[in-house]
């Protein structure tokens, strides 16, 4: 079997677990009814408008990754799922700032302004590079959503926490069809692969880092974020692991490339 459709076989499986399992409708399964507006606060706006804000680049993160992926049928249509799958993401935070009263209509018109006034560029070159930084990003962001969840139960916002349920386990499933991508990679180039995996991992940032104002601020004021330790532990050490490999040899492959790619 070829790459590519190993890349196909991989989607549909993504593609039937998410249809039979894992859709949601925004106006159905989200408890809106159960808003309670009286535990706002600016902390919970300015944490789930950063969450909203990075989801709101959404059109640039789509058409960068459309130009790396066309003509491998089964990654182009992960991404326009994955598009979509993000998209009700961006919604949902969206109307729980709206509804709640934590955000009015013109101060959304001033964050869309705001945020569409810079655009997200690729933080990495090729695809194989671009597949082990959405394993990673996206992991990092299930992290992020599952604690808004716990706090959310703990605060006793039911909307919040199915909000986050939700959100979280799109994330979980994203991740995981990137690593798929990775190991199929792993199969065909397993040095140059650990090689861009090094490379992502030393180089790694969110999107919104050093794009969206006041980023890493509002993620401490909003308690947003996740530490570094946090994102090593339960992140990168986790996926090196399901890969398959060890720290010893991504360091091996990334020097026996590097010199190569530098004289090319």
């Amino acid at each position: 079997m070829t790459a590519k459709e190993k890349f196909y076989r991989a989607y549909m499986d993504f593609f039937e677990i998410a249809e039979r399992k894992r859709r949601w409708n925004l106006f159905e399964d989200v408890p809106w009814d159960k808003l309670s507006p009286d535990i706002n606060s600016e902390e919970r706006a300015i944490r789930i408008e950063t969450y909203c804000s990075e989801e709101m680049l959404l059109p640039d993160y789509t058409a960068v990754g459309n130009e790396l992926l066309r003509g491998v049928f089964g990654l182009a249509w992960f991404q326009n799922a994955w598009s979509y799958e993000e998209s009700r993401h961006g919604l949902v935070f969206r109307e729980y700032l709206i509804r709640s009263g934590l955000r009015t209509q013109a101060q959304f018109d001033t964050l869309e302004t705001e945020v569409f006034s810079r655009s997200w560029k690729a933080p990495f070159l090729t695809r194989r590079q671009m597949s082990c930084y959405g394993a990673l990003q996206e992991s990092a962001t299930y992290l992020a959503y599952r604690a808004q969840k716990e706090r959310a139960e703990v605060e006793q916002d039911a909307t919040l926490e199915a909000i986050f349920f939700l959100v979280s386990r799109d994330e979980a499933a994203h991740a995981g069809f990137y690593r798929s991508m990775i190991e199929i990679d792993m199969d065909e180039d397993r040095v140059g692969t650990l090689a861009d995996l090094a490379h992502v991992i030393a180089h790694f940032k969110m999107p919104g880092d050093g794009l969206l104002p006041n980023y890493h601020e509002n993620l401490r004021i909003g308690g947003g974020g996740i530490s570094p330790r946090v994102f090593l532990t339960r992140a990168v050490f986790p996926l090196i692991k399901q890969l398959g490999t060890t720290r010893d040899e991504l360091k091996s492959a990334s020097a026996a490339v590097v010199p190569l790619r530098a004289a090319s």
